[in-house]
């Protein structure tokens, strides 16, 4: 609201104000690069973010795509882990972007080591089927 008139006995200077809240920070729009296929329900790392694919996308040469990610910060369920990993209640754990698997190492054990991006800590640990549950941390 603009306060100023003519004559006013107090100078006033108005500010134009264009920012606003733009979302909650629960999902963000990233691009698929080309030759590549994402479906949805799969944890990947795009654009810096690591995050569950809300859409599917198959890209081919020469050809993006854009796909929301849910990276709000909550418990999930996965199956999509490395199974020869413990995976034990409290374990901080890893995605390997190579093989879109969570992990327990943090890097790739090669010379020199390609680090694994850290995403979260174990809350149930592996079951039966291959199934943990796990708290996404924070982006960072």
């Amino acid at each position: 609201m603009d306060t100023r008139y003519q004559g006013s006995p107090v100078p006033v200077t108005a500010h134009q104000l264009a920012r606003a809240k733009i979302s909650d920070g629960k999902s963000v729009t990233v691009t698929v690069p080309q030759n590549t296929t994402i479906n949805a329900g799969e944890w990947v790392l795009l654009d810096g973010f690591f995050g569950l694919a809300m859409q599917s996308a198959q890209t081919g040469a020469n050809e993006t795509k854009q796909i929301v990610l849910n990276i709000e910060q909550a418990e999930y369920e996965t199956d999509q882990i490395t199974t020869g990993d413990t995976f034990a209640k409290g374990a901080v754990i890893y995605f390997n972007a190579t093989t879109k698997k969570f992990t327990e190492a943090a890097d790739d054990g090669e010379e020199p080591p390609a680090p694994h991006r850290k995403v979260g800590i174990v809350t149930s640990g592996k079951d039966a089927n291959n199934v943990i549950w796990f708290l996404l941390g924070p982006q960072a």
